[in-house]
């Protein structure tokens, strides 16, 4: 019989984060620092209007925009947190987390082999989603030795007459790295000059630590040109909910819609009424979660640089991304390797693209007894092996 698949599924690669969770599970005494979930469980508050609401008899489809009471609080969040405004009945759209966001937005705007300019290293789903919407990934890396660094003569250099969009995500997973508003701005002047859309993932736009998050459609003249991608998940531990939402002018909304509306119809009701929950009473949760998360994130880097594993600094989200370049494995041999030997789970670099090679991506999303266990562990491994080269 013959294979039935589509030709450009078989060469997308399946999720490298994923194949490393599945190896954990049966496996004792595993710390895990592989997958990007937070630890905390969603306030309880949350979780109690959304069991409340279906109580009440809400069980129901929603508009397919969604429930116009969140879109309300979320245009209000974002204007008092970030300086945006958007007209919640037509500019804000409630999705299946913030993935189903960034695959309408791509599907409504490319059209078969529009170019779209993605940073490497960057989310496992950022290149398989462009391509699949019939989209042409450019990726263009940001490391520079051990370091991230953002040069916007590459976005320049990479420029062709078939680019439509830039595709940014910060802070940054798998690399922590944010933008500064000189940086964004930068890209805003790209994307006006060659007249350019630029899709912002902001979802861990809460959880940015050494100054405050610029969202980039509130600069001048960026949100005409801006698909604002966020959700709940990350910020508010509810990666379960799966609520996300695009924020965009009306008409891309409208072709977003249009998509949704064939292939999901709408986000589950009691995960809409759950988030309506968080944003009206969640912020102080979200703060005392990113106080940890900044905590977690000083032993994390002190710690690999201290066993001699330089660590770019991450500015945001729940990631650190030490360098292995001075060990004889390839990132995906260390990850193997250190699993086996002790009980350690962390993604290689290359799961998030080819400028990945040399790193592993350490998720300190868990509880600080486990980040310094890990630290540990990893170590007693470098030692055992006479590959200690710190100091």
């Amino acid at each position: 019989m013959k294979d039935f698949r589509a030709e450009v599924i078989k060469n997308i690669p399946p999720s490298g984060i994923r194949a490393f969770f599945e190896l954990v599970i049966g496996m004792e005494d595993v710390i895990s620092l592989g997958v990007g979930e937070p630890d905390f469980v969603t306030p309880w508050h949350i979780c109690e209007a959304a069991i409340y609401s279906v109580e009440k008899g809400a069980t129901s489809y929603t508009s397919n925009l969604g429930l116009l009471e969140l879109r309300e609080k979320i245009a209000d969040y974002l204007c008092r947190k970030f300086d945006v405004s958007y007209e919640p009945k037509k500019e804000i759209l409630i999705t299946v987390g913030a993935s189903e966001a960034i695959d309408l937005a791509f599907r409504a705007i490319c059209n078969p082999g529009d170019e779209v300019i993605i940073f490497d290293p960057s989310y496992v789903a950022y290149v398989p989603i462009v391509t699949l919407a019939g989209g042409k990934p450019v990726v263009i890396s940001m490391v520079e030795g051990d370091d991230i660094i953002f040069d916007v003569n590459k976005v320049r250099e990479n420029i062709t007459n078939n680019t439509k969009a830039i595709f940014i995500n910060y802070p940054n997973n798998p690399t922590g790295k944010s933008f500064s508003r000189d940086e964004l701005i930068q890209i805003a002047e790209v994307a006006d000059e060659f007249d350019l859309l630029v899709v912002s993932d902001e979802i861990y736009g809460e959880l940015t630590y050494d100054y405050n998050h610029v969202s980039f459609p509130s600069l001048p003249g960026m949100k005409e040109r801006t698909i604002l991608i966020s959700g709940f998940s990350k910020a508010f531990a509810m990666t379960g909910w799966r609520i996300g939402y695009a924020a965009a002018p009306n008409y891309i909304i409208e072709a977003m819609m249009k998509i949704h509306q064939y292939s999901i119809l709408c986000a589950p009701i009691a995960s809409q009424i759950a988030a309506v929950e968080a944003l009206n009473r969640g912020e102080k949760d979200m703060r005392l979660m990113r106080k940890e998360y900044h905590k977690r994130r000083n032993v994390i880097v002190d710690g690999f640089n201290k066993i001699g594993l330089p660590c770019p600094h991450p500015e945001g989200a729940f990631y650190a991304f030490p360098s292995i370049k001075r060990l004889p494995f390839t990132s995906e041999e260390f990850c193997h390797t250190l699993l086996k030997e002790e009980n350690v789970a962390v993604v290689p670099g290359t799961a998030f693209g080819k400028s990945g090679e040399g790193f592993i991506r350490c998720a300190y999303a868990a509880s600080m007894e486990n980040i310094k266990a890990a630290l540990t562990r990893i170590e007693s491994f470098l030692k055992r092996r006479g590959l200690n080269v710190s100091g």
